[in-house]
């Protein structure tokens, strides 16, 4: 089921977009949906350059799995 959002944009913001989903050939709405969706997933998510310099570093993943470890036995300092 599909939903209607109401957007308030500026005449330049509104244009820039129009023309982005035109060079695409693709609905204003679509242009919207996917460019906010992306951004929220590239947000959630490591790239692959920053999960290898995560993976690559010893003391954090030793610190990252003693915090899994202390979280699962609900020990540790939480900080919120």
């Amino acid at each position: 089921m599909s939903r209607m959002v109401t957007l308030r944009l500026t005449d330049d913001d509104w244009r820039e977009l129009r023309e982005a989903a035109s060079a695409e050939n693709r609905p204003l709405s679509n242009m919207i949906t996917t460019a906010a969706l992306q951004r929220i997933r590239e947000e959630r998510f490591v790239d692959d350059a920053e999960l290898a310099e995560i993976m690559g570093n010893e003391k954090l993943l030793a610190r990252m799995k003693k915090g899994s470890r202390q979280a699962r036995q609900r020990k540790g300092r939480f900080v919120g």
